[in-house]
């Protein structure tokens, strides 16, 4: 994996098992619309904010309590010039156990600082990763979306 692509982790006194179950709610801490299976290995969803945002995800890789993989096969971000940047891009999320706690990290590989969506992207995966799914799966609550005004 390029060392540049988009990563942050995190741990929780959650075991391994509570967290994939977790990050498989998407709709509990990915803020926005999203339609279709998010929890199925070769599922394909969407994920949309109006005006903003569409892309669809297929996963391709799932590896109970271990490990999660997205492609993005389809995206149209309004806000920069290449629109498809996403495409073929892989959203990852890594779960190890640390003894008595468990660490998530996610790796959005081919989210790079050259292209032009490092920056709103890399602050909006922050704010949902560390900031949603943290507290989705440390309170077990699904959280607020975090677009809506």
């Amino acid at each position: 994996m390029n060392e540049n692509n988009y990563t942050v982790s995190f741990i929780v006194d959650q075991s391994p098992e509570e967290v994939f179950a977790a990050i498989n709610n998407v709709r509990g801490w990915w803020s926005g619309d999203i339609k279709g299976d998010t929890d199925k290995l070769g599922a394909e969803f969407t994920y949309r904010v109006e005006g903003a945002h569409y892309s669809k995800q297929k996963i391709s890789e799932v590896v109970p309590g271990k490990k999660i993989v997205w492609e993005v096969i389809e995206s149209n971000l309004s806000f920069i010039t290449n629109k498809s940047e996403w495409i073929g891009t892989k959203i990852i999320f890594e779960i190890t156990k640390k003894g008595d706690k468990t660490e998530v990290t996610f790796t959005h590989e081919g989210l790079v600082p050259p292209i032009e969506c490092y920056g709103a992207c890399s602050n909006a995966w922050g704010m949902l990763v560390k900031g949603n799914l943290y507290k989705l799966i440390t309170t077990g609550k699904d959280q607020p979306n975090i677009f809506e005004s």
